[in-house]
């Protein structure tokens, strides 16, 4: 059973968005999911009953904010009230995936900054910290006057395709899509003790982008792209599109930790070169939502030890060795 350390319950409860993730998680802990009711009124909006005492408990709130987006941000909202009205001890937003995290400055004239935005209504709703994996800029912890902790996808990726490639490892190259994805793939590549290739691209319009050239050599090699997400997947089956046709590459595989997957993406990813699309269960796929080339990881053990740690007062660094 979980050691209660400072006399202070722990607990563990799930708005609609990833049910499955936070009973993984609660299992880990050894703990039960909290009693919580989640519904719909007629008109639409959202009603939200916690069936169990939460006074002075250390509650943690499973919720990752993807579609649909307003939907479930504001099921965590409510749920984050609800918490502090009836006066949990802390309450942790844990948020596998955060949406609105790509609207993070002003690319244009009037735009607004969105993910500042949340974080000031999850502030304001009563989130004591909150708790996430691989925001798409990592500088939006900064949005935050609350204590967030990051952590990483590349620690579950990696090892995935370094047993996978065991056997030829030198023939593997890791690809950013972008030079955003830089430290992101290097890190990856150092963890498989591969090179790594860059993907120069030009972007026309939103979700449109063009692949201009291929920083690197990925001839006759197992080529990895490696991304923060897969949306609608222009971006991911250009690049690999181009790994084969101008870069002469042998195979072509990709990963990321969010898999978004709006609009044709499905698609795209059944009609490209890729081999296999392996993603992280931060975001649920629907069976009308998937592909026989997916290949899905298990985020709740690392959500699990990461709670164990904030609850008990330890570090996070040492989770990624730093």
């Amino acid at each position: 059973m979980f050691m209660n350390f400072h006399g202070k319950e722990i607990k563990i409860f799930a708005a609609n968005s990833n049910v499955a993730v936070a009973k993984q998680i609660a299992t880990a802990l050894s703990l039960p999911l909290g009693k919580a009711d989640v519904h719909h009124f007629s008109d639409g909006e959202i009603s939200i009953s916690i069936n169990e005492s939460v006074r002075g408990a250390d509650v943690f709130i499973v919720q990752s904010t993807c579609a649909p987006v307003n939907t479930h941000l504001m099921e965590l909202l409510i749920m984050i009230d609800a918490m502090k009205r009836a006066s949990a001890g802390r309450i942790t937003a844990v948020m596998p995936y955060f949406g609105y995290a790509r609207q993070d400055r002003k690319a244009k004239a009037r735009d607004p900054i969105s993910a500042k935005l949340v974080a000031d209504l999850l502030t304001v709703a009563g989130a004591d910290r909150v708790l996430t994996m691989d925001l798409h800029a990592a500088q939006i912890q900064g949005f935050f006057n609350i204590p967030v902790d990051h952590l990483l996808g590349v620690p579950l990726l990696a090892p995935y395709f370094g047993t996978k490639f065991a056997d030829c490892k030198d023939e593997v190259v890791v690809v950013s899509p972008d030079l955003g994805s830089v430290t992101r793939a290097r890190n990856f590549a150092q963890r498989i003790d591969a090179p790594i290739a860059i993907v120069d691209k030009r972007r026309q319009r939103a979700n449109v982008s063009e692949v201009m050239n291929i920083i690197g050599d990925v001839r006759d090699k197992r080529v990895i792209i490696v991304d923060d997400m897969i949306d609608t997947a222009g971006t991911l089956c250009n690049a690999a599109a181009a790994m084969i046709e101008k870069g002469g590459a042998k195979e072509v595989s990709a990963c990321a930790t969010h898999g978004v997957l709006s609009g044709p993406a499905i698609e795209r990813i059944n009609n490209s070169v890729l081999k296999e699309v392996v993603m992280l269960d931060t975001i649920p796929l629907t069976e009308s939502r998937t592909s026989p080339k997916f290949t899905m990881l298990p985020v709740a053990p690392v959500f699990a030890e990461a709670i164990e740690r904030i609850y008990e007062d330890k570090p996070m660094s040492t989770m990624f060795g730093v």
